[in-house]
């Protein structure tokens, strides 16, 4: 089975087509590498670089590679960005988005399966955990953006019968997270103990994330391929861990215990509290996670060590 991946140079799909290469798909990624990286693409998939919102080229490699599934990963990833400048989040994430559906309609990819954020489209949660019935409320334009795009998969389901999955992660980390920019907080951490600068905790530290390691992210797109069901999807753990607990777990990996717990300014703005519930991954899909926070945070610690040049 032919599989296209947008975003397949970056953190989380580059992961997804090492799997899905490990379960013989024939892979065919697009990514223009603002911020995927070349040496994540694994050397058997076929690698275009395009830019989605360059919809004449784009279309160009549906209609040549003409995959039955197609995972979309490709985004303006930052929540910061799309404040400062949400026309430039939209041009990316919902018209980019358009792009790569008019070119699926054309060739009739049977499935899309798309990375959305729980994180984002639930905004401040009403309980704990959310589960997909959670009112929808973005409070970005990012999340907005990541909204919008489920609406039109919706109806490109209902209209021109393309069937689609919207897996809605909770915060992804791992191996491969850039720790620059608008990072994954254990990225940004690891990179900082690794070069002997001193990580700074935001506020109280207590603000909570539902963590989940990339590799079990990825292992929800394989399920999705091989299930029927569409619709919504959330991917978390059920749990939450704050950031205090982050870089203590963190500290412990690196081995220097004499590195001290600093806080900073609060991060106007940043969301308390986020944790989902995978229950309807675990009954449809047959998914859940397997790697525990700690195991997660020493292996992603060891690979940044590895990989510190």
């Amino acid at each position: 089975m032919k599989i296209l991946i947008t975003g397949g140079a970056g953190f989380i799909g580059s992961h997804i087509a090492d799997l899905l290469i490990e379960n013989n798909f024939d892979i065919a990624i697009v990514d223009d590498l603002s911020t995927g990286k070349l040496e994540n693409v694994n050397p058997e998939a076929k690698f275009y670089r395009c830019d989605i919102r360059d919809r004449g080229e784009l279309l160009r490699i549906i209609e040549t590679e003409k995959p039955q599934i197609v995972i979309h990963n490709a985004a303006q990833l930052s929540v910061r960005n799309s404040v400062e400048d949400p026309v430039n989040d939209a041009e990316i994430n919902i018209i980019g988005g358009l792009n790569l559906l008019e070119a699926c309609r054309k060739i009739k990819v049977e499935k899309i399966i798309f990375a959305s954020s729980g994180g984002v489209v639930y905004g401040e949660q009403q309980y704990f955990p959310a589960d997909e019935k959670h009112p929808t409320r973005p409070i970005s334009p990012y999340g907005v953006a990541k909204l919008s795009f489920e609406k039109y998969l919706y109806y490109y389901q209902y209209i021109f019968g393309i069937k689609y999955i919207a897996l809605r992660y909770a915060n992804i980390y791992g191996p491969r997270q850039d720790p620059f920019g608008e990072a994954g907080v254990v990225a940004i951490f690891s990179k900082k103990l690794l070069n002997g600068n001193q990580p700074i905790i935001n506020g109280d530290g207590l603000q909570t994330r539902d963590y989940v390691f990339v590799e079990d992210a990825a292992r929800a797109n394989l399920f999705a391929i091989q299930n029927k069901i569409t619709g919504e999807l959330n991917i978390g753990t059920g749990k939450e861990t704050n950031v205090n607990d982050i870089f203590n777990m963190l500290r412990e990996a690196s081995g220097n215990p004499d590195v001290k717990e600093v806080h900073g300014p609060v991060k106007e703005g940043e969301q308390k509290r986020s944790m989902l519930s995978y229950e309807k991954a675990s009954s449809i899909l047959g998914w859940k996670p397997q790697i525990k926070i700690r195991e997660g945070l020493f292996k992603t610690f060891n690979w940044f060590k590895e990989n510190s040049n």
